[in-house]
């Protein structure tokens, strides 16, 4: 019998979506969790082993948003609301998409998102299966590296995933962009910071968000 989701539609600060704790439980029969992630506010999201030094606090302050620190690693990410289009995912332990390496975990999803945006018409999408791809900057901003299962459209990086797994759930969460800000992005951080024109362009994937949502729940392994 095909495995079924529970799929949801939330909206919230980036802090509460972000703080959501997964109860997918383990085993075959539990559940899988597919949930769309909409932001309400403008938010800065922190890897789990960045520095709050990263951040200058005044620019924040002026442009209202909010800092936020993720479980998984990883670089910034600047999320507007409108711009971004989040997928989360919880496949339980046990389930035939668990896979103990690290990597080939995250493979699935990038095929799902790639077939999706080619379904859309986001022209040659293709998922990166070698190993993490730095630049000079990656550290600091998570979309100037290229990681597992993560989807590049002519040359430049349109999905990307990260990772947090427990003894009973792997959580993954992705994203693609409907706009690119480079300039806002790194006028958020501090200290010894990129300027815009120095980061990988992302591909902007100039798609109606419902209807790329819809192509990718489509998507989602049976």
């Amino acid at each position: 019998m095909p495995r079924q989701w529970q799929i949801a539609h939330v909206r919230g600060s980036a802090a509460v979506l972000h703080a959501a704790e997964p109860s997918a439980g383990s085993g075959r029969s539990a559940t899988r969790f597919a949930t769309r992630c909409d932001v309400d506010a403008l938010a800065l999201v922190l890897g789990s082993a960045q520095r709050d030094e990263v951040v200058d606090l005044d620019a924040v302050t002026q442009r209202g948003a909010e800092v936020v620190r993720r479980r998984s690693g990883g670089g910034a990410v600047l999320i507007v609301p409108g711009e971004m289009l989040w997928l989360d995912v919880v496949v339980p332990r046990g389930d035939p998409l668990w896979d103990d390496d690290i990597g080939r975990a995250m493979w699935w999803l990038g095929e799902a998102w790639a077939d999706a945006l080619v379904a859309c018409g986001v022209g040659d999408a293709r998922v990166h299966r070698g190993p993490v791809a730095h630049t000079p900057w990656s550290r600091l901003v998570c979309w100037d590296s290229l990681g597992a299962g993560e989807v590049v459209v002519d040359g430049r990086k349109a999905v990307g995933i990260s990772q947090r797994r427990t003894r009973d759930w792997i959580r993954l969460q992705s994203s693609v962009h409907l706009a690119w800000r480079p300039e806002l992005l790194c006028a958020l951080l501090a200290g010894d910071r990129p300027e815009p024109g120095d980061l990988a362009e992302a591909a902007v994937v100039d798609v109606d968000a419902d209807w790329l949502w819809a192509a990718i729940e489509d998507r989602l392994p049976r």
